[in-house]
């Protein structure tokens, strides 16, 4: 094993991508020669050989890294050692037997980087938190810091940071933009694509230490023996990676696969199947990390089918879990086919009566805003409302809603207004963020899960400007304090160019995109205008199988105004929210804008504080909005020189699609709701070049089978 990750490494389609054009298959591990010759020669002094005090799968892996990476950045071949003997100028790799002062103050999988004897030393707490360590130093080097800056220390503020795979064993990704799936089921086990070991890597390199491999609309296939198997295989290539493998589960599987009756999770039968197949499952996979499950929710089954609650469900996985070293996380995301409710509040309804039921295994994972991953969501009032159930969050860097592959959003900001928002359960500075750490209510388990956006395309997510979305979630994970800018920075540096006026355009164009989309798409709290791919505009749908599938339902248009009234005179749904947030929320004239029409059902010519009325201001932000793209494609052109010709031309490309597909989102939008403000278009602003019905019939095409 020693010996083995390097030769497959060295074998990788990474190792071979070094030696041509750019095509995004290594992401931020792009180990490029440095071309600053005083840098070079600085580095060079530090890394004249690697050694580590062990053969520990994890440590070899890290070695290994380091070999490869300092290669490319130094143009030099570093040899590794098995003993630094008296030799100077090295990197030593070592779990600290005896930790310093400085890394007893980290976690289990903390690490520190330091001078020790003109030595650089990486030393951690596990052989994980020194892989996490050569990493780090890595990415210093990528973006051209000194190494006087050392002593170095990180430690992860979140304890399970994971990836959720809505992969199916048809090898389809549901809401994947980027191809087929990572996993090639029917070659496994047997085959394993070297592209496994390049995605442990690149989640290696940003904290992600958790895999959920499949869809939470769970298939019974992946219980059984065979599939097992094959994601044992994937568990083993992940292991010295520090990633633990997790599945989501099909709650009605005691009947589909194991012949039962019922599924009731009180039956003792039931409760025994799951406790033999969870044995099951640890003798194949001893590491394995738990089970992720959607239950009773979209019409998957679950505990309520049989009378009983969330938690019943919860702590009867939880009792297959107790001999072993597992989590369950219940994702909160339910709510039922009522159209005289309102499914903002179906969470909390469901969940928050529940507090202190869960068994201490149990983690409930809770989308960031209170619907479904829109462009804009205010938190979800459930953080802050549970304090005896840990709670994790889980945000999307698949852009279900962000227009798929086609749009640049950078998620940074997404990630950051939910983490930032202050529930004040506990007086004002009682942020998301640190109910999710767990610092607020004291929780242990700790997670933050991001429904990923990899897929089977060369370059892993698509857009290539994608790969910062996944980066951005990793480092956040991570370390929730780290600003949006300093990502985009990091990313910019190590994926696409290291010079520093590009650098400065692109992360302009990354911290500008999200507002920029949801001004031509979602303003002022618009939300749910789709068809049902989600993807073309549809704010005149009024027909589904419920009526919370339509876009009506939630914009409410009318010839008053538009808005979904949630306070005391509508659905009410702002008294989940603490007194300090109702009370500013809940008047029209103090709410904040881009939540307006969340919670309220706004006349047309009411003035806003913009001293535009409500009509206006939807247009000013639906046409400079869509006439933003225009910016986005002029500045991207700037940096033409500076970035490889194959990615420039992909997202040259795709900012162009954007474009065209901004102004469609704009015209769909301005045309429906004319129909009810009875307004004209404010100047400067003209016309769509389309009517109301050719809009429509553009977007028909979207509903054919």
């Amino acid at each position: 094993m020693k010996r083995l990750i390097g030769l497959l490494l060295l074998l990788s389609p990474f190792a071979l991508a070094q030696t041509r054009p750019d095509d995004g298959y290594r992401l931020w591990l792009k180990y490029d020669r440095i071309q600053d010759a005083a840098k070079r020669t600085a580095y060079n002094r530090s890394a004249q050989f690697i050694t580590m005090n062990s053969d520990h799968p994890t440590l070899q892996a890290a070695a290994d890294e380091l070999k490869m990476g300092l290669a490319g950045l130094l143009g030099q071949s570093i040899p590794i050692l098995d003993k630094a003997g008296t030799r100077s100028g090295g990197i030593i790799l070592e779990v600290a037997t005896h930790p310093d002062a400085i890394l007893k103050k980290q976690n289990d999988e903390g690490y520190v980087i330091s001078k020790l004897q003109n030595n650089t030393v990486i030393s951690g707490n596990t052989e994980t938190g020194v892989l996490y360590g050569a990493f780090d130093l890595l990415r210093h080097l990528q973006t051209g810091q000194a190494l006087d800056l050392l002593p170095s220390a990180g430690s992860p503020r979140v304890k399970f940071r994971m990836l959720n795979h809505w992969d199916n064993v048809n090898g389809t990704v549901e809401r994947g933009y980027a191809g087929e799936s990572l996993w090639k089921w029917h070659e496994l086990p047997e085959r394993l694509d070297p592209r496994y070991r390049d995605y442990a890597r690149a989640n290696a390199s940003i904290g992600i230490n958790g895999t959920v491999v499949n869809n939470v609309n769970a298939s019974a296939r992946f219980l059984t023996e065979e599939y097992l198997r094959k994601v044992a295989a994937l568990a083993d290539v992940f292991r010295p990676y520090g990633i633990r493998v997790y599945l989501s589960v099909y709650f009605a599987a005691p009947k589909t696969l194991g012949g039962l009756t019922t599924s009731d999770p009180l039956d003792p039968q039931v409760r025994q199947w799951w406790a033999d197949k969870t044995k099951e499952i640890y003798g194949l996979i001893p590491d394995f990390g738990g089970f992720l499950v959607k239950a009773n929710s979209e019409g998957e089954p679950g505990p309520q089918d049989y009378g009983r609650t969330h938690a019943n469900g919860a702590n009867m996985l939880a009792a297959a879990l107790k001999p072993y070293d597992g989590v369950v996380i219940w994702r909160a995301f339910v709510y039922k086919a009522d159209g005289a409710a309102d499914r903002f509040k179906a969470a909390y309804e469901e969940f928050v009566p529940l507090d202190g039921q869960f068994d201490p295994k149990v983690i409930v994972q809770v989308k960031n805003g209170p619907i479904d991953f829109q462009p804009r969501e205010p938190f979800s009032p459930i953080f802050g409302n549970m304090p005896k159930t840990p709670l994790g969050v889980e945000f999307q860097i698949t852009q279900e809603y962000l227009g798929f592959a086609t749009h640049l959003v950078y998620e940074a900001p997404i990630f950051k207004e939910c983490l930032e928002s202050d529930t004040y359960v506990k007086g004002k500075g009682s942020t998301v963020a640190k109910v999710v750490d767990g610092s607020l209510h004291g929780y242990e388990n700790t997670l933050m899960a991001g429904v990923a956006n990899t897929g089977s395309d060369r370059n892993w997510t698509g857009h290539p400007l994608a790969q910062a979305n996944w980066y951005a979630f990793g480092r956040l994970a991570w370390d929730h304090t780290l600003s949006s800018e300093a990502i985009a920075s990091e990313w910019a540096k190590m994926t696409l160019t290291r010079d520093p006026v590009a650098v400065g355009r692109i992360v302009n164009l990354l911290l500008k995109s999200r507002d920029i989309y949801v001004s031509y798409n979602a303003p002022l709290g618009l939300s749910r205008p789709w068809t049902g791919e989600h993807f073309a505009p549809e704010p005149w749908q009024n027909r589904s199988s419920r009526p919370d599938w339509t876009a009506v339902y939630y914009h409410r248009a009318d010839s008053v105004g538009l808005g979904f009234d949630r306070t005391a005179t509508g659905s009410n749904a702002l008294a989940q929210y603490r007194p300090e947030i109702t009370q500013a929320w809940n008047d029209p004239a103090t709410c904040p804008l881009p939540y307006l029409l969340w919670f309220h059902h706004v006349p047309w010519n009411q003035k806003l504080s913009t001293n535009r009325t409500l009509w206006d201001e939807l247009c000013v932000r639906f046409y400079t909005g869509a006439d933003s793209v225009s910016w986005m494609r002029q500045e991207w052109a700037k940096v033409k020189p500076a970035i490889d010709p194959e990615t420039f031309a992909n997202v040259a490309a795709r900012l162009q699609i954007q474009q065209r597909e901004a102004r469609w989102w704009r015209n769909a939008w301005v045309l429906y709701l004319q129909t009810f403000a009875r307004q004209p278009i404010p100047e400067p602003f003209s016309k769509p070049e389309m009517t109301l019905e050719e809009v429509k019939e553009s977007v028909r095409v979207y509903m054919l089978r």
